[in-house]
């Protein structure tokens, strides 16, 4: 597996240096399929790749030359053949680029790129969850208040807020594989898509040697519902990112501070008010989660081109693309980064389990109630009358409210219960007992 530390930068899969190159291999195994249909002498392809050995270990002086020669021509792909026939400087150089369009030797290096981009990707989110399973087992029974519309609810643990975290992003990993997947077709079917100058046979050697399907049909380009999967899923991986940083900052608030991110040595947290140690990364990813989003809305607009094809979709691809591969990178680093340091306070999960004052077993006593024979209208209205009742004890500023104590002292309620069976009730264990089974579910 690849990891983080050994593995090529995704920015260098973008850039042109790796763009051309890509190209350069695809012409030469386009040259190899053309020898074996009886098109090009294979003393040519020799003279070829003779000339194009050189631009392979120069690759950024061929950028140089192709961005000078792209200048005169206003053609990125005139450009680059050119160049390249400069340093075969034989006349074999006619057959370099033979019965190609443009698109084939750009898309087909365009699905080599997202391939190459989902790799690392993909080595990113595993990395990513192997960071959140052991955090979660860390803190597997660590007890903490969960809470519907910011309201508290009924206990959870950390743990499971973070398995619950692990289980998400295995459904990225899967969406990415499944884009891969998606992403690895070329072609090299000509100006229309019709094969009419080249083989299929050739189209299927290049794109086998480089790890693709041949696309079954295109136009002059392969269609572009395949790129805008690619990054809607970008954008949807972006999306489950930003959940959890929305889950932390508020998990950050100083009137909640169950967690905190890293606050490393040195660091400062507000210009003005030098107590600050403000959740600045967290809203990063969440930043950085809306261009994602943008960059997929714009791939979405790419699907409609004139006919066989239009240019329009280009000048789009080659912001979005290396844009959203590399920010998406970005964003797996810093997001195992903040899982692995993160703080995690569970005295102050505790004091905040307080603070609804027991009251999180009213769903428990409630079913328990009506396993006694009490319609679910006559439990609710025993649960909730002893709930609101302990909410105006607090009210009125008395320290001893308590939601197991005020059932205690409703004649109504204790008498459908044994003693001590409340106070098994309302404990956490009850609460826990199928903690253990979740974890397995998800495969921690």
């Amino acid at each position: 597996m690849i990891t983080r530390y050994s593995r090529p930068p995704m920015r260098a899969i973008w850039t042109d240096e790796n763009k051309l190159k890509i190209w350069l291999r695809i012409e030469l195994l386009a040259g190899e399929a053309l020898v074996a249909e009886g098109i090009l002498p294979e003393a040519d392809l020799a003279k070829i790749r003779a000339g194009a050995s050189y631009w392979l270990e120069h690759a950024a002086e061929l950028v140089e030359r192709q961005r000078e020669l792209e200048k005169t021509l206003n053609h990125d792909v005139i450009a680059f053949t050119t160049a390249v026939a400069e340093k075969i400087n034989d006349p074999a150089s006619r057959w370099f680029h033979f019965g190609l369009t443009s698109s084939d030797v750009g898309d087909t290096a365009y699905a080599v790129q997202m391939v190459q981009s989902a790799d690392i990707l993909l080595a990113d989110v595993t990395q990513l969850r192997a960071a959140i399973a052991r955090r979660a087992h860390e803190h597997k029974l660590t007890p903490c208040i969960g809470r519907s519309h910011g309201i508290h609810a009924e206990p959870t643990t950390f743990g499971l807020k973070l398995a619950l975290m692990y289980d998400e992003f295995g459904r990225a990993q899967r969406r990415l594989e499944a884009a891969r997947e998606s992403a690895a077709v070329g072609k090299l079917s000509g100006a229309v898509g019709t094969s009419a100058h080249l083989s299929p046979r050739v189209e299927e050697h290049v794109c086998r040697q480089l790890g693709l399907r041949p696309t079954p049909i295109a136009t002059q380009v392969v269609q572009r519902d395949i790129h805008a999967e690619f990054q809607t899923t970008l954008a949807l991986v972006g999306a489950s990112i930003e959940r959890w940083a929305v889950e932390f900052r508020h998990l950050q608030r100083t009137e909640v501070l169950e967690t905190e991110e890293p606050f490393t040595k040195g660091q400062k947290g507000s210009s003005a008010m030098p107590h600050k140690r403000n959740p600045i990364t967290w809203e990063r990813l969440t930043g950085l989660a809306r261009v994602l989003r943008g960059n997929a809305l714009a791939a979405l607009e790419n699907v409609a081109l004139w006919h066989e094809r239009d240019i329009s979709h280009s000048s789009v691809e080659r912001v979005i693309f290396p844009d959203s591969c590399t920010l998406l990178d970005y964003m797996f680093g810093l997001l195992t980064r903040l899982v692995e340091g993160l703080n995690v306070y569970p005295e102050n999960m505790k004091k905040n389990l307080g603070l609804s004052l027991g009251m999180w077993n009213s769903q428990t006593v409630l079913l328990a109630l009506i396993r006694k024979g009490l319609t679910r209208e006559q439990a609710y209205e025993l649960v909730q009358r002893n709930a609101m009742q302990t909410w105006a004890t607090k009210h009125a500023g008395r320290d001893d409210a308590d939601f197991l104590k005020q059932l205690q002292a409703d004649p109504d309620v204790a008498k459908h219960f044994q003693a001590g069976e409340l106070e098994q009730l309302c404990s956490l264990e009850f609460h826990f007992k199928e903690v253990t089974a979740r974890f397995q579910a998800v495969g921690l």
